[in-house]
């Protein structure tokens, strides 16, 4: 029997290996920090994508190949010449000493395994007086008990002695606005590598406050390819991913609770994994569907429930948990809990209001 929370988690995920985080993953943790299905699953290295496939609700978002070709395409362009149109860039934000820093890319030597290049980026930030703008640096955090490296797009060091990170996203701000939850997720990631990035720094035996929590986002300007770069406070979002990182480390009692027999191996039949989903309770949302590979599953299971028509509606009704009991409220029906009397007084004079409303004569007019 596992004894241990790892042995309940390895035990959990099944035979497979425990599927590798990245920054863009860990960002996706603070989507929705309240879905316990979510904790347990990504705390066991679970292999989402396949596990959703197998139940029968595949996941549908992620970046296209058009999108994919583009980022890549406009970091080469930025870091071409030792990063030359990347410093005139960075100089209007960071001030004219990144236009003359000293430049160092870790990842020229293909052959580095992710231990040497992590222990290259460790060497380079504690030497004192290093490069200023580090290219492909390795960086680790701690997931649930297991560390996981990172590759954020650059670290720029300011002459006024402080590390910023650097986010390339190939998305466009036209006329000085970008779309809103393209440039939330790029903040959220943005901050996973803050984060690492002082936690290495602490390890060193420096000040985690050497790095800045106002990062760069750099991206296309307008409709063409040339660069811009605006800073960005991550102050909010390294408080939320610090919370949910806390939350997964102990997500252990969370899993020990569960049956012993209780698995998510995907190798599973279909119904035995279906069923091994509904002993974890998940908090399903709207947005999840552009957060998480098993959204189209945790949909389809909450059909009925008030949890599907979004947060702010859940919220405002109170803790009434489905669609049928928020129609017979509002048809008069008493409330059975007193929790509810008040939601329930409110769905009445709603409905009272909207037949009113829907009584009264058009005007003319």
């Amino acid at each position: 029997m596992s004894t241990t929370p790892a042995d309940v988690l390895d035990r959990l995920r099944g035979a497979g290996p425990a599927r590798r985080h990245n920054a863009r993953t860990i960002a996706a943790l603070t989507s929705n920090p309240g879905c316990a299905r979510r904790a347990v699953l990504d705390a066991a290295g679970v292999d989402k994508p396949r596990l959703a496939d197998r139940v029968g609700f595949p996941g549908t978002f992620g970046q296209s190949r058009f999108a994919l070709a583009r980022g890549n395409s406009f970091e080469a362009m930025l870091k071409a010449d030792g990063c030359a149109l990347l410093r005139s860039v960075l100089a209007g934000v960071l001030g004219p000493g990144a236009s003359a820093a000293g430049y160092d890319d870790l990842g020229e030597d293909a052959d580095d395994t992710l231990a040497a290049r992590h222990a290259r980026t460790r060497g380079l930030l504690a030497a004192p007086g290093g490069p200023a703008l580090v290219d492909h640096p390795l960086l680790t955090l701690d997931v649930a008990g297991r560390a996981v490296f990172l590759e954020p797009d650059l670290i720029a060091f300011q002459a006024a002695g402080r590390y910023h990170v650097v986010e390339i996203k190939s998305f466009a701000i036209v006329d000085g606005q970008a779309d809103s939850a393209k440039v939330s997720a790029a903040a959220v990631q943005a901050a996973v590598y803050v984060l690492a990035l002082r936690r290495l720094l602490a390890e060193l035996g420096h000040d985690e406050r050497l790095v800045s929590h106002d990062v760069v986002l750099v991206c296309p300007e307008d409709f063409s390819l040339r660069p811009t770069a605006v800073v960005i406070d991550i102050r909010k979002q390294l408080a939320t991913l610090r919370r949910q990182l806390a939350r997964l480390a102990s997500v252990g009692d969370l899993a020990a609770a569960l049956p012993d027999q209780v698995s998510f191996d995907p190798a599973l039949p279909p119904a035995d994994l279906i069923a091994a989903l509904h002993t974890v309770a998940a908090r399903y949302a709207p947005e999840c569907l552009s957060t998480c590979e098993l959204a189209a599953f945790c949909r389809h299971e909450s059909a009925g429930r008030t949890a599907a028509l979004g947060r702010p509606v859940r919220d405002a009704l109170g803790g009434v948990e489905t669609v049928a009991e928020v129609l017979a409220y509002a048809a008069g029906a008493p409330a059975p809990d007193p929790d509810q009397a008040e939601a329930a007084a409110l769905l009445r004079t709603a409905a009272r209001l909207r037949a009113e409303a829907l009584a009264r004569p058009a005007d003319p007019a």
